[in-house]
């Protein structure tokens, strides 16, 4: 099955000059959305990890059916002021904006190995804050499984200069 025929392209959202990779038309197809948990899955095999980790939104789609499967806690890294309990913070930069992201300070232990999964990678800014957050908690990233990289935005050639694994299923032009 190619992935890729289950991704619709809007022009000009959120933003004029934006191509936007819109997973909901996958996740709608249970055959599409299957098989893209299934090479998950095959891909975190490769990595030594305790624990999975996502992006509010979308990435908590992919990572709680890898979580369920692989018998492995799910840590929610979401937008601020959305979590109730002692967060560590950290703000970045997107393609289109700023944004905060936060996770509670009790949910990874010093030196565990933490598998981030999310469904695109543009520019690296989530990614990238995602790692910190992990690493100023004291936790390790093994590696990052996107379902979707926009190659031509570099995201995942900057992760990689920074010394991370990254890994992706599908990938598309960011313009």
């Amino acid at each position: 099955m190619n992935l890729k025929d289950h991704i619709r392209s809007i022009k000009d959202y959120p933003k004029k000059g934006i191509l936007f990779r819109d997973i909901t038309t996958l996740i709608k197809n249970k055959d599409a959305f299957s098989e893209t948990i299934n090479q998950i899955v095959k891909k975190s095999k490769n990595f030594d990890f305790d624990k999975i980790a996502a992006v509010e939104s979308r990435g908590f789609v992919f990572a709680s059916a890898i979580s369920y499967i692989l018998k492995k806690p799910f840590v929610m890294l979401r937008k601020k002021n959305k979590l109730p309990a002692e967060v560590h913070s950290i703000d970045f930069e997107l393609e289109y904006g700023t944004a905060t992201i936060e996770v509670h300070k009790d949910s990874i232990a010093k030196n565990e190995k933490v598998l981030i999964i999310d469904d695109l990678i543009a520019t690296g800014g989530t990614a990238e804050a995602a790692a910190k957050l992990i690493e100023i908690s004291e936790g390790k990233v093994s590696a990052f499984i996107f379902v979707i990289n926009l190659f031509d935005l570099n995201g995942c050639k900057m992760l990689r200069e920074k010394g991370y694994q990254v890994e992706n299923l599908i990938e598309f032009p960011g313009h």
